[in-house]
């Protein structure tokens, strides 16, 4: 199993999957914002504003994904000593911290017309504010600490503690009194509160958005993978 996510084993597949990603991802693209922004109808209270959710909950929900990832990576990592565990924990960190600013930003401009301001140290955007603290942390010592090991060890360990905070971003509506509206999504039961003619573009919204980071991870992952063989031709 750990021999299968090598990257010698897994290079020859990327450039198949980069090219099938391209192959759906317009279409699929055209599709989402054609119900998105036309065949999804107006909120009756928010009005044409609710648009801003089809981009904001997805990028919300990849940026908490996708440093949940980084953080069991990490502690794998201290588990199993591979290195491709940190080179794949580095790819996901810069899309994580793209989606964490994006949903912040749209999260604000969506405030704007719903609570009368773009910023406010809501629970869950205090909250989602800091999970951008961490990420952006993550990276600088990747990118600044030049012993290899020391700076993964750093950067796990500030994965790790940062996991704390995921659950404090998910229940932050529940624990607390906030501006931000309870969660009207519920996939595990299927209580949803959101009509299917939004959850709709919602979720091709979703997909949309994993399939750019998966084609931009793959990219990302192969150029890695050939800057790694060129580095150690070199040592030969």
């Amino acid at each position: 199993m750990i021999e299968l996510i090598t990257p010698s084993k897994i290079f020859r597949y990327i450039e198949k999957l980069i090219n099938f990603i391209n192959s759906i991802f317009f279409v699929l693209l055209a599709v989402a914002l054609t119900f998105a922004l036309i065949l999804s109808p107006p909120d009756y209270l928010q009005g044409e504003s609710v648009r801003i959710m089809y981009v904001h909950v997805p990028s919300a929900w990849i940026a908490l994904a996708s440093f949940t990832s980084i953080a069991l990576l990490s502690i794998l990592n201290f588990i199993f000593k591979l290195k491709n565990l940190n080179l794949i924990s580095k790819i996901i960190a810069p899309i994580g911290l793209l989606f964490t600013c994006l949903a912040i930003i749209t999260g604000s401009l969506w405030g704007k017309p719903t609570w009368g301001t773009l910023w406010v140290w809501d629970a869950r955007i205090t909250s989602m504010f800091v999970l951008m603290i961490f990420y952006l942390i993550f990276i600088i010592v990747q990118k600044k600490v030049k012993d290899e090991d020391k700076a993964n060890k750093i950067s796990s360990l500030v994965a790790i503690i940062g996991l704390i905070n995921i659950p404090i971003i998910k229940y932050s509506v529940d624990w607390w009194n906030t501006l931000h509206q309870p969660k009207s999504i519920d996939l595990l039961s299927g209580s949803n509160s959101i009509h299917s003619s939004m959850l709709l573009p919602l979720i091709l919204m979703l997909l949309v958005m994993l399939l750019y980071c998966a084609l931009i991870f793959l990219m990302k992952y192969k150029t890695e993978i050939i800057r790694i063989k060129k580095k150690n031709i070199k040592r030969i």
